[in-house]
């Protein structure tokens, strides 16, 4: 395994890095999850990530299991949470949002569903235009304070949204947010290569990507259709089924199609490429996977060894296919 550290800041994230996004309590029982965290730890990832609002909080009891069953020594994994969609299905006022009454609810129940005493990170799962900034970066750095949480980030803010959070974070001498977590992957680069560009050397910003298959797609498994028990075809996820038929989804799997024969002739699978492809971007901290099966987690934790072979012609070819590179300013 590779280690990188987080940003500028001084935490070491395994490269690769297990979620539990759709699958615990969803596709996956305590028993099972339990065997692909193991699988994940066992093969140097020190890095799970959950969120309260994952099966409204059910994703954080059931890894808070597996963590208590495993038994690992505290020093030698990180866990994180994040809040904004809250846990409780009823949405009740302050149940949601980045208020500081939420953010500090939110933390509380989460160290009490993961069975843990502190988080190494907790994100700002989704920007909150009810909340000031300054609301929420005041509650961040109290719990910080408290050591509740060590590394305080967000989660699919704009570059202006998190610069203003820095800045008001060292204005009053408080901890600024360490890291994002954006969706980034072969297909999703806008935001990831141009928007959060300068961020990278300007504030020392960590990242912790997430959907390095965009969902699947860059998998293969949906160049014919929709298979029945994959995450495309869960209730709850019509947004994603939406995005999939809509236009630009058809011209994806289009370039996901001539993507398998570059796969092919590597000696790859596609796959691999696509997360080795995340983790060949040197701003890339850690690529969390996610998987529905051992056999499948097994497979993705072999990207590493792809990286070596994307040679500078090996990644124009591939530019080539997917003709979506941004253009830096």
């Amino acid at each position: 395994m590779e280690y990188r550290r987080l940003g500028k800041w001084g935490v070491q994230v395994s490269a690769l890095s297990f979620g539990s996004w759709v699958t615990f309590s969803t596709q996956l029982d305590e028993n099972n999850a339990y065997q692909c965290m193991k699988v994940a730890y066992d093969a140097g990832v020190n890095f799970f990530d959950n969120a309260e609002g994952y099966a409204h909080g059910q994703s954080e009891v059931m890894m808070g299991k597996v963590l208590k069953r495993a038994g690992w020594s505290r020093d030698s994994y990180l866990v994180s949470s994040k809040v904004f969609f809250g846990s409780s299905p009823e949405k009740k006022p302050n149940q949601t949002g980045l208020s500081r009454k939420h953010v500090i609810e939110a933390c509380n129940q989460a160290l009490q569903r993961l069975q843990v005493e502190y988080l190494d990170f907790y994100f700002c799962h989704r920007p909150d235009p009810n909340t000031p900034i300054e609301e929420t970066v005041f509650a961040m750095d109290t719990l910080v304070r408290q050591g509740k949480v060590l590394y305080w980030g967000t989660s699919e803010w704009s570059s202006q949204e998190i610069m203003e959070a820095y800045g008001l974070a060292r204005q009053y001498h408080m901890s600024p947010p360490a890291m994002e977590q954006p969706q980034y992957n072969m297909l999703v680069r806008e935001r990831f290569e141009r928007e959060y560009a300068r961020l990278y050397s300007s504030i020392g910003l960590g990242t912790t990507i997430w959907s390095p298959l965009a969902s699947g797609v860059l998998t293969g498994k949906y160049n014919e259709g929709i298979p029945a028990g994959s995450r495309l075809s869960l209730p709850g996820y019509e947004w994603l089924r939406d995005r999939f038929f809509s236009e630009q989804g058809k011209k994806n799997i289009e370039k996901v199609k001539r993507l398998l024969p570059l796969a092919k002739e590597l000696g790859t699978t596609l796959n691999k490429l696509a997360i080795a492809w995340c983790l060949k971007n040197p701003h890339v901290s850690t690529v969390i996977l996610g998987a529905s099966r051992i056999e499948q987690l097994q497979d993705n934790l072999k990207a590493l060894d792809v990286v070596p072979l994307l040679t500078e012609e090996v990644m124009e070819k591939i530019e080539g296919i997917l003709q979506n590179k941004p253009a830096l300013t």
